[in-house]
């Protein structure tokens, strides 16, 4: 019984390494969220103003609102924490934890600046 546990640790141990995604998904995922952040938008664009009269027409522009949202910030999200592993894995080490969520900060600013179009 006592050999058990070192061998069941070592392989939970090697089971819950972690792995980083390929590069091929992180750009397909980023691809995926631009299409319904975009789609979103197009769906508020097109959507007429004298038409929130009716309660029942509120579903679609909602809709859009709530996943463009969050399509958007996952977006914004997704690119800055590519950014930031992208800075350390080149040897770029961030010194301090405020020099961190400073470049996390402006990261974040920069990347919702573009995606909003540079309103």
């Amino acid at each position: 019984m006592t050999e058990a546990a070192p061998n069941f640790e070592s392989l939970l141990r090697e089971a819950l390494s972690p792995v980083e995604p390929p590069e091929d998904m992180v750009l397909r995922l980023e691809g995926a969220l631009l299409s319904i952040t975009e789609l979103a938008a197009d769906e508020l664009e097109a959507w007429e103003l004298s038409a929130m009269r009716d309660p029942r027409n509120w579903a679609r522009p909602a809709t859009a609102v709530v996943v463009g949202s969050a399509a958007g910030t996952a977006l914004v999200l997704l690119r800055a924490r590519r950014r930031a592993h992208m800075d350390v894995s080149h040897g770029g080490v961030l010194g301090g934890t405020r020099k961190t969520a400073e470049r996390t900060l402006k990261d974040l600013r920069r990347e919702t600046r573009r995606l909003l179009g540079g309103r």
